[in-house]
């Protein structure tokens, strides 16, 4: 019996023996009930420690496809290549600076990063205790306080219920204006200390 992967001789590689198939699929099945019920960044998680723990070469480690545009240069924008990132990867990718963009940032994660049933056009209160923990981001002291402060930071508008929906403002500080150039808001203060 040949082994795996063998040539017949021919050059064709020859189907794997239906044993060896059957375990692929059991083990297959083994590993989606395993992770079943788990959010999308600890099964990245399990996913990463598998791959080095088996030192094995990971493939893909998204299912987005990569990303080519033809006839130019300019690279992928990083937001549609890492499409699938974690909120902590956001938080440390944006580095929001108060309990106010970091509210932001969790609207813009939950409706314009995430799929399926965790996205959504509005957030709550258990929805920042929630992705404020994942994102490791200190909890503020009212956490009820937090959306109406936001709210009234002007990056959200009340959708009722205790909802609220990002805004254009909330948006764009998200997508363009985060992170901050540390650089200038300290030159900034340097001027004003020295008249």
């Amino acid at each position: 019996m040949r082994s795996l992967g063998e040539s017949d001789g021919a050059g064709h590689q020859m189907a794997k023996p239906k044993a060896t198939a059957d375990r692929e699929l059991a083990a297959m099945a083994a590993i989606l009930s395993a992770l079943n019920g788990l959010d999308g960044e600890s099964i990245q998680r399990v996913f990463d420690y598998v791959v080095g723990r088996l030192s094995l070469n990971a493939r893909l480690t998204s299912s987005a496809p990569s990303i080519h545009v033809s006839g130019s240069s300019s690279p992928v924008p990083e937001q549609v290549r890492s499409r699938r990132a974690s909120i902590r990867d956001l938080k440390e990718e944006k580095q929001p600076e108060s309990a106010n963009q970091m509210a932001a940032l969790v609207a813009y994660y939950l409706s314009e990063i995430v799929e399926g049933d965790e996205s959504k056009p509005t957030i709550n209160t258990g929805d920042l205790e929630k992705y404020f923990k994942q994102a490791g981001f200190r909890l503020p002291k009212a956490m009820p306080s937090a959306l109406t402060n936001a709210e009234r930071a002007g990056y959200f508008d009340a959708a009722g219920n205790g909802q609220y929906r990002l805004n254009a403002v909330g948006y764009n500080l998200i997508a363009h204006g985060l992170p901050r150039a540390h650089g200038m808001v300290a030159k900034k203060k340097k001027k004003k200390a020295s008249r």
